[in-house]
């Protein structure tokens, strides 16, 4: 049988987008071989173990928004759009939540943000009780707050960690939230979410978890933890862009939630049937349109959408995360973690050998390693672009975070790299 020309340009279109993601999934079924997958992703010269930063996007993904911007310049051949609402169902599947309690959101700090504004602050005031190990960039926000009266208590860490004791002292009676990151961005400490909650809820306060280095990397449990609201970004461990990000907030707290967002997404028309499929209110203002009260006819959408639905988000990220998504669960999340937790164990050595200090606490399961070096910046960007090395190099430390397309000579090849401290 022969092909008519429109058919053998669809399946030129079709072939190179379903193809990769068929054969990655095919080797991520023997997940104790699949690892490391270089396959997966673009060759390149560096020895890239700076996933923590920005995490490369693989071969499959990058096809998947090729894919998305076909449909964008009306390419008749273009394969149908992502479906937005199966994407948002895995996401709730990975971390153990309801596809109604989670969203989408431009970034996680926008989350953490939508979160806050939720609750009346800055400006009701109350208490916050935050850590030193919380997303950096954080920290001017919750001191502005200090500066317009809300009480906000630092936990500091205490040789790499953050206590549980620390946490129960500062938890008191009246404090209204606790912010922390799941994962930290600074050294790879993972908090106990679940007995953080426990504190917190019994002295009256909500918990939100910036997930942003747990999710996909670590395995994650948000119903089982009991934290009320958690949001992360795609493009480090989830394998997505720049530009979009989930929000999750907890179904029993989200119902009680006053309205602290509102958008085109968040509202719909009275009889449209639950989930994300667009279906704007009703107008009663245009030529034809049917009478009524008040300029629409409106209800607000179920869940996290309701709630947090704003404007329009990066829907080219959404064909990557989807990808990504796929991916990770195909190959699962635990065995990602154990792949990665040989590279670190292999990388605390070889540091330790060369006399650096280390500042990730033993055994940490997370995928950041990080060493104090004074003027690392300084010392060590030339030596590692010349051994075309790339880690996240700080004024006074460097972390180091290996993913799956790492192996043990991309570990000996930083290790040569790298000065005596």
């Amino acid at each position: 049988m022969s092909l008519s020309r429109r058919q053998a340009l669809g399946a030129a279109i079709a072939a190179p987008i379903a193809a990769p993601i068929a054969t990655e999934a095919g080797r991520a079924a023997a997940a104790g071989s699949v690892l490391p997958d270089r396959a997966s992703f673009a060759a390149t010269p560096i020895a890239y173990l700076d996933s923590a930063s920005t995490h490369p996007i693989s071969l499959g993904a990058r096809r998947a928004m090729d894919a998305y911007v076909a449909g964008r310049t009306l390419d008749p051949l273009a394969p149908p759009p992502v479906d937005r609402a199966a994407t948002l169902a895995t996401f709730a599947r990975l971390v153990n939540a309801d596809p109604q309690e989670v969203t989408w959101v431009q970034s996680t700090t926008m989350g953490e943000q939508a979160v806050l504004r939720a609750l009346g602050l800055p400006h009701a005031g109350g208490r916050i009780v935050t850590d030193m190990l919380h997303f950096y960039a954080a920290f001017p926000m919750y001191q502005e707050f200090a500066k317009r009266g809300v009480e906000v208590a630092w936990v500091k860490p205490r040789d790499g960690r953050i206590l549980l004791e620390d946490m129960a002292r500062a938890i008191v009676p009246g404090t209204k939230l606790v912010s922390l990151s799941l994962v930290s961005t600074y050294n790879g400490f993972q908090h106990d979410l679940k007995a953080v909650c426990a504190l917190a809820h019994a002295a009256g306060a909500l918990v939100y978890a910036d997930i942003i280095h747990a999710a996909g990397a670590v395995p994650v449990d948000l119903h089982d933890s009991g934290v009320d609201f958690a949001a992360c970004a795609t493009y480090k461990w989830l394998m997505g862009d720049f530009g979009l990000g989930f929000l999750y907030a907890r179904r029993g707290v989200l119902d009680a939630l006053p309205q602290g967002d509102f958008g085109y997404y968040g509202y719909a028309a009275p009889d449209a049937p639950p989930g994300i499929a667009l279906s704007p209110p009703q107008t009663h203002v245009y030529p034809m349109d049917p009478p009524g009260d008040a300029p629409t006819s409106y209800r607000l959408r179920p869940g996290a959408l309701g709630h947090f639905g704003t404007g329009t988000y990066a829907q080219a990220v959404v064909a990557a995360i989807d990808h990504g998504l796929s991916y990770i669960d195909a190959i699962g999340v635990s065995a990602i973690q154990a792949h990665a937790q040989g590279l670190i164990g292999a990388l605390r050595d070889g540091l330790n050998a060369r006399g650096y200090r280390i500042i990730t606490p033993p055994g940490t399961r997370t995928p950041l390693l990080t060493a104090l070096l004074p003027d690392a910046r300084a010392r060590l960007s030339e030596p590692l672009a010349r051994a075309r090395v790339r880690v996240s190099l700080h004024d006074h430390h460097l972390r180091i975070s290996p993913s799956v397309f790492n192996d043990l000579d991309d570990v000996d090849r930083l290790l040569a790299a790298l000065p005596r401290a």
